[in-house]
C-alpha cells in the first residue's frame, strides 16, 4: 500500500451509537476511511473477508462472537488484517488476551479522540515500516518500538503544574457525588484553590472524562458545572 491510498477499516461494536459515533472519529483522520461495520463479530469477520480491510476496530462484549473468539477467528482464516481492540474491558488478563492474540493497541472506553488519533497514527507508521518494504533491518525495527515508548510517555504525562494524586482525588470526587459539581464545590472537598480545581476540571474536560452543565441563577452569569460523562454499559458493549 503507498502512502497516498487510503487505509481501509471495519468496525465491530454491538452498539449502534457507539459504532456511529466510532466511524465519524475514524473518518476524520486523514487517509482512514471506514469500508463497513458489523454489530456482532461472526459479520465483522464475514466482511473482513469480502471488503479485505487494513485495520479493525474491535468490541469485545458482543452477541453471537465476542471480541477474543473474532480475533481468533481472523486469525485461523488467514485474514491479513491487524487489530485495534476499543472495549470497556479492563481487567489485565482480558488486555493481555487481545495482545497475545496480535492486537496491536487496546483503548479503554470512554476514550479520548487524541488517543484514538493517536492509535491510528500509530498504525500507520507501522503499516509503512513493515509492510511498505520486503525486508526490515534493526534500525527500522528500533525506531518503531522506540516510537511506541514515546507515545505511551506523552499519554501518561499531565501538563506542567498537574499531578497524578490531586487528578485522581479530582475525579474520585466526582464518581462519588454521581452529579455535577462546580470548581468552588471540588476545591472546598478537596483542600485546594479554586483556580488549582478548575484547572484539574478543565483538563479533564478537554480529554472527554467529563462534561460541562451550564447551571443558570437569577442574575449573573451561568455557573460551569462538571459531571462524568455516562460510561457505557460494560454488559452491552
Amino acid at each position: 500500500m503507498c502512502k497516498n491510498t487510503e487505509v481501509k477499516v471495519v468496525i465491530i461494536e454491538d452498539d449502534p451509537m457507539v459504532q456511529e459515533v466510532n466511524k465519524k472519529m475514524v473518518e476524520k483522520v486523514n487517509g482512514f476511511i471506514v469500508v463497513a461495520t458489523a454489530r456482532d463479530g461472526k459479520t465483522g469477520v464475514e466482511h473482513c473477508q469480502i471488503y479485505q480491510p487494513n485495520l479493525v476496530l474491535l468490541d469485545i462484549y458482543m452477541p453471537e462472537q465476542d471480541g477474543i473468539q473474532t480475533i481468533k477467528a481472523l486469525r485461523h482464516h488467514n485474514i491479513n488484517v491487524e487489530v485495534i481492540v476499543i472495549s470497556a474491558a479492563e481487567d489485565r488478563e482480558m488486555v493481555r488476551n487481545m495482545m497475545q492474540h496480535g492486537a496491536i493497541d487496546y483503548l479503554i472506553k470512554p476514550f479520548k479522540y487524541s488517543r484514538l488519533v493517536e492509535a491510528l497514527n500509530k498504525y500507520r507508521d507501522y503499516h509503512f515500516h513493515f509492510y511498505g518494504n520486503d525486508s526490515v533491518d534493526q534500525e527500522m525495527i528500533d525506531l518503531w518500538i522506540n516510537k511506541r515508548s514515546e507515545a505511551n510517555h506523552k499519554e501518561n504525562a499531565l501538563p506542567k503544574g498537574l499531578n497524578k494524586q490531586t487528578l485522581q482525588q479530582i475525579t474520585n470526587l466526582l464518581e462519588r457525588k454521581n452529579s455535577s459539581i462546580s470548581a468552588d464545590e471540588a476545591a472546598s472537598c478537596i483542600g485546594i484553590s479554586r483556580v488549582t480545581a478548575r484547572r484539574y476540571l478543565d483538563y479533564l474536560e478537554k480529554g472527554g472524562a467529563v462534561e460541562i452543565v451550564l447551571q443558570y441563577g437569577t442574575v449573573g452569569r451561568p455557573v460551569n458545572r462538571y459531571q462524568l460523562m455516562r460510561k457505557v454499559n460494560k454488559n452491552s458493549s
